[in-house]
């Protein structure tokens, strides 16, 4: 039986738990591909997971990675869209710190033209959480304007790009002069330093009420999003990095007649994801074709590495994407 390197999370705990062993090669079963991974992103999600506290969904591999990008290197009964070679990048329920991986076409996407594999592998799991999120559940629309927290994490600076592309207004929150810099080098029209300055004042102070407000703090950002929001605002959580457990005053809720919404991407159906997939290569392929929209990588690591890249993830200190290189 063939083998392959991959990151096993040898128990539960901190980046040193991130070991490379030796894996059988997975086999692609009906509608999947079997792709040799040259890249994979890193995640806050893949952090959980390594702490025990976000299992993979059931039948998805226990070695963590929930993107890549690389060639096609095999074909399972019945796939129609790829041919061995192609080159590919893909949301996979797991797997993806690794020399192969097998995911369902319908989840994956043509690598767009002029991307490195590098860039490739940084598109999937924020592209996909931040159009899922943003345009499908929060119906950002051109014209309006979207509040994020994290402005310069991966999901964040993609959430910049594509508003921006999209004809939105965009404000963002990041925990650092050079960081909120590094958001209005984007496109971002305001950054807020959370640090140094209440963003909730800030945006009063200027007459702006965001129509979407794009949350991965969660904790006391609940009541001050509430506070924010302008008249039939909604609000998305992702994650909650201040805890998810809040007290709510219902009142700013129904006189503004806000939503207050949320999700999670990594459970959902092949089919699911298959139609984030096909709206990004409609909506978004296009403008990252014509460089309007590209990802950001702040550093890479060898594969071997991926304890290091979670250290880094863990500091906070990165502005854009940390990806594997395999």
């Amino acid at each position: 039986m063939q083998q392959m390197t991959a990151i096993a999370i040898t128990r539960p705990g901190g980046p040193e738990v991130l070991q490379p062993v030796k894996l059988a090669v997975p086999v692609p079963g009906p509608g999947q591909v079997l792709v040799h991974v040259k890249a994979a992103g890193i995640n806050r999600p893949d952090v959980l997971q390594r702490k025990g506290a976000y299992p993979p969904p059931p039948g998805a591999p226990d070695t963590p990675g929930l993107e890549i990008a690389g060639e096609v290197a095999g074909l399972g009964p019945g796939v129609k869209r790829y041919e061995a070679g192609d080159r590919v990048c893909a949301l996979v329920p797991g797997g993806g710190y690794a020399e192969f991986a097998v995911v369902h076409e319908d989840n994956a996407l043509p690598v767009p033209p002029g991307l490195s594999f590098a860039e490739a592998a940084a598109i999937p799991e924020t592209f996909f959480t931040v159009w899922t999120n943003v345009f499908d559940r929060g119906r950002l629309a051109a014209g309006e304007t979207l509040l994020i927290h994290g402005g310069s994490s991966g999901i964040g600076t993609t959430a910049i790009m594509l508003a921006k592309a999209l004809g939105a207004r965009v404000v963002v929150t990041a925990g650092s002069d050079e960081k909120c810099k590094a958001c209005l080098d984007l496109g971002a029209d305001l950054a807020i330093n959370y640090r140094t300055r209440d963003f909730v004042a800030e945006l009063a102070g200027q007459s702006i009420q965001p129509d979407v407000i794009l949350d991965m703090v969660g904790g006391d950002y609940v009541a001050r999003n509430l506070k924010a929001a302008a008249l039939h605002g909604r609000i998305v959580n992702i994650a909650f990095q201040a805890g998810s457990r809040v007290e709510v005053d219902l009142m700013p809720i129904m006189l503004k007649r806000l939503t207050l919404t949320g999700s999670t991407l990594r459970p959902r159906s092949v089919a699911e994801k298959a139609e984030i997939a096909r709206a990004l290569e409609e909506t978004v392929w296009p403008l990252i074709a014509a460089g309007q929209v590209s990802p950001r990588i702040y550093r890479t690591f060898p594969l071997a590495e991926a304890a290091a890249a979670h250290a880094l993830m863990e500091s906070s200190e990165h502005i854009g994407k940390i990806v594997l290189l395999i």
